[in-house]
């Protein structure tokens, strides 16, 4: 049987050649949640390989990326950056209009009528997929020692979160649209994800760290406000899902609030038993449903996959809170680590399951092939994900 390294080699190979990055193809097929997970997949493999061939087709994807989901589709009558900036500008800040999901089907005109299961399949802007690609950029940052993509986060950050954030008009606390148009312009989607603040004040956190190790100047990217105001959003609420994608993506979230406290960034340790106490709710909740009893054409692989790469992670949390300073109630942080950590086999379990070809036939798994088999290669090389 190949083992992990090679398998996930061959995993990223199909991909890239079935998205138009190697052989590189006139109109690539990018989808910003895929090609998020698909980048630190492969900075992973150059780390494992010390191989640079890793790193150029990175570094391609990257590129392809902005130069496809930052500008605007073919199918539309406006052209070049989304952010209206000309086109030499636009490739030295391709992330200032934001990035297109990358969806089959154009965004919704002003006029049209909502279809609650159509605008599923409609492009526009998400919030926690941009925020995915701000850590991928960042990721890249990290592992090549160029501040460029940490600073194309940073300017990804400030252009999103103005749009995404709004004060409801009766007044009170500020909320986030779930889905933008294109230009940023107007909401698509009105409703909250229950995990973006979170996800913004982890990810904003993280691109300000690596920042200031880079020695970058951030008078014009501060984040500080943002931060504020994410902060001020998570304060209170319930964070615990029975969506195992949902639960994997509060250990992500985990794992990088506990590494942030270890490197001495603030006021987090409310946050931290907060996500890890939800996490927990979450897993349990997952675990009796009875989901992994059921055949592989009624299971969603990219969902479940979301759970298996965040417990993988388990360990990591539960040996950087050791370490944590300030937390108001060390022994109960530990417990719940502890009972995660127990669940790491339910992850590891669901890995070998959609490893074995045969619950790849299915209708399911190929309808959603490029987010499956890249997850599922992130489920073989997490560290190049969950590292920050």
């Amino acid at each position: 049987m190949p083992d992990t390294l090679t398998v996930a080699k061959r995993i990223m190979l199909d991909f890239a050649a079935r998205t138009g990055l190697e052989p590189v193809s006139e109109r690539p097929k990018r989808y910003l949640w895929t090609d998020a997970f698909a980048v630190c997949n492969l900075l992973e493999l150059h780390r494992q390989t010390r191989d640079t061939e890793w790193r150029d087709l990175t570094l391609r994807l990257v590129d392809q990326v902005h130069t496809t989901l930052g500008r605007h589709r073919e199918d539309d009558s406006r052209t070049g950056w989304i952010s209206g900036l000309p086109d030499a500008e636009g490739r030295l800040h391709p992330t200032r209009g934001g990035l297109r999901i990358g969806k089959d089907l154009p965004e919704r005109k002003p006029a049209e009528i909502y279809d609650d299961q159509l605008e599923w399949d409609r492009d526009g802007q998400y919030y926690h997929y941009l925020t995915k690609w701000m850590h991928a950029l960042n990721r890249v940052s990290r592992v090549t020692g160029d501040p460029k993509f940490n600073t194309w986060a940073l300017e990804l950050a400030n252009a999103v979160h103005e749009r995404f954030v709004y004060v409801p008009p009766a007044g009170g606390r500020k909320r986030m649209y779930w889905k933008m148009s294109l230009d940023l312009s107007r909401p698509l989607v009105t409703s909250m994800g229950m995990h973006d603040p979170l996800d913004g004040l982890v990810t904003y956190l993280e691109l300000s760290e690596a920042a200031g190790d880079f020695g970058e100047p951030l008078r014009r990217h501060d984040l500080s406000g943002q931060i504020a105001d994410m902060a001020a959003m998570t304060r209170g609420l319930a964070l615990a899902t029975d969506d195992p994608l949902g639960t994997g993506g509060l250990l992500f979230d985990a794992n990088r609030v506990a590494r942030l406290m270890v490197r001495g960034t603030p006021g987090l340790a409310e946050i931290l038993q907060d996500v890890l106490e939800a996490s927990l709710l979450g897993i349990k909740s997952f675990a009796a449903g009875g989901t992994l009893t059921i055949p592989a054409g009624y299971r969603l692989a990219f969902r479940e996959l979301g759970l298996s790469i965040g417990l993988l992670g388990a360990s990591d949390i539960r040996d950087v809170v050791t370490n944590v300073p300030g937390l108001p109630d060390r022994a109960a942080a530990e417990g719940t680590c502890e009972a995660l950590v127990r669940f790491i086999p339910l992850g590891e379990e669901i890995g070998r399951f959609w490893t074995d070809r045969k619950n790849q036939m299915t209708p399911g798994w190929n309808e959603h092939l490029n987010i499956n088999s890249v997850m599922l290669a992130t489920h073989m090389l997490p560290a190049g994900f969950l590292a920050i």
